[in-house]
């Protein structure tokens, strides 16, 4: 079978697909198939960052009430304005200014289905003929993914685990030509569990500004913080370097099956609001449509609440799980972890492949834990990572506590003799 811009890896009668063509959901679906029914064991899954499938996580009954009365209205039934509602782009300009040091204009507020549509709008905007752009290894597959269906060639640039996953601006300012269009930033950190300093994020815009290049501002998991590094939105330095802002409801509010998102220009400067920019914009909603109705018109009331025990509550379920994850994965000779997760609900480690009898590389390890232990991790090939896992703690900390226990045996069984 041909591949473009990637290649198949074969292991355990699965073809798995190098992280160019490939998806989290793809992957964990075959390491559910590879699970063995007949160990009486349950599954469980440190993989796909949605924790609403565990009880312990769950939206704030205000946000569900927000939705309700939206929908009982009878107001919300019809066609919104491609770009949203205008009173849902309002709610989220103003949501979004309070963090930085201006403020937003409804204008510059797009409302998407969530954040996977504003990283596609994102890469079709800045897309034309030999265009590049950079983005960090290891990163969230979509943008690869998407990247290649836009004809954008993809040069990625080294995260740093031995420090906290900075950039490596170095080799940023290498990879950067006249042809790069823009440069993608996660924090809070999705898969490494990083949260950036106020700053490392200036130094970034500052090395965006020095090459002209666009900060495409992935904030998907924005205040879900709990190390020493409070959230620091990239929008802040949009006065030195023009930044793009994804964000959602999803994570903050445990609601990723509602698929609220936006689109923003955190640009104080005007370049995004060049009428043929703006233009263009608005055409390629028009081809997209967006979330419903009555999901938007909830956004409102949802973003005025600020229901600071439901946020605490889950930033302390979040950090628990995490501390259970970090403190048993140093139990685990072959495991390594450079850095503690700070924020959002995943975070990287290594494998020490010279440890382990018939492991041959991070996907047979997922497959032989999935098939041996019905433990769900993702390979850290898939971010763009080999011989790393990247492991989810947006669980429910009894969760985490029997799956580390079980990854433990896993290795212990496969701990070369000395």
């Amino acid at each position: 079978m041909e591949k473009q811009n990637g290649t198949a890896i074969t292991t355990c009668n699965h073809e798995v697909e190098t992280p160019i063509n490939i998806t989290i959901k793809g992957i964990l679906s075959l390491l559910m198939e590879n699970v063995d029914d007949k160990n009486g064991t349950s599954v469980i899954s440190l993989g796909l960052g949605d924790p609403s499938a565990y009880s312990c996580f769950h939206t704030t009954p205000f946000a569900q009430k927000a939705v309700v009365n939206a929908l009982l209205s009878d107001n919300f039934n019809g066609y919104a304005p491609s770009i949203g509602l205008p009173q849902t782009r309002r709610a989220v300009a103003d949501y979004l200014s309070g963090d930085l040091p201006y403020k937003l204009s409804t204008e510059d507020v797009f409302i998407t289905t969530g954040c996977l549509q504003g990283i596609d709008v994102a890469l079709t905007m800045l897309a034309r003929p030999g265009a590049n752009i950079l983005l960090p290894r290891p990163c969230f597959p979509l943008y690869q993914l998407t990247a290649s269906f836009r004809g954008l060639e993809v040069r990625q640039f080294d995260l740093l685990p031995d420090k906290g996953w900075e950039f490596d601006l170095n080799s940023v300012e290498s990879l950067a030509d006249r042809n790069t269009v823009g440069l993608v930033v996660i924090n809070p950190g999705n898969p490494c569990g990083n949260v950036y300093s106020y700053q490392h994020l200036q130094e970034i815009a500052e090395t965006a500004e020095k090459l002209k290049l666009v900060v495409i501002a992935d904030e998907v998991y924005a205040h879900l913080t709990f190390g020493k590094n409070p959230f620091v939105p990239m929008g802040t330095f949009g006065s030195i370097a023009p930044v793009l802002t994804l964000g959602s409801l999803s994570k903050r509010w445990i609601v990723p099956g509602w698929r609220l998102g936006w689109f923003v220009t955190n640009d104080p400067s005007g370049i995004f609001r060049k009428p043929k920019t703006v233009e263009r914009i608005k055409k390629y909603f028009d081809v997209l449509g967006g979330p419903s109705t009555f999901i938007q018109a909830a956004v409102p009331s949802i973003l005025q609440n600020n229901d600071e025990v439901f946020f605490k509550n889950t930033i302390n379920l979040l950090k628990n799980a995490s501390d259970i994850c970090y403190e048993r994965i140093k139990e685990i000779p072959c495991i390594t972890c450079s850095s503690k997760p700070e924020g959002a609900m995943a975070f990287m480690v290594k494998l020490n492949l010279s440890l382990l009898d018939n492991i041959s590389d991070d996907i047979d390890f997922c497959f032989k834990l999935a098939k041996e232990e019905s433990v769900i991790i993702l390979p850290g090939t898939a971010v763009g990572l080999k011989d790393w896992l990247r492991i989810t703690f947006a669980v429910d900390p009894a969760a985490a506590e029997e799956a580390l226990g079980r990854l433990k045996t896993f290795c212990q069984r496969h701990t070369k003799c000395t």
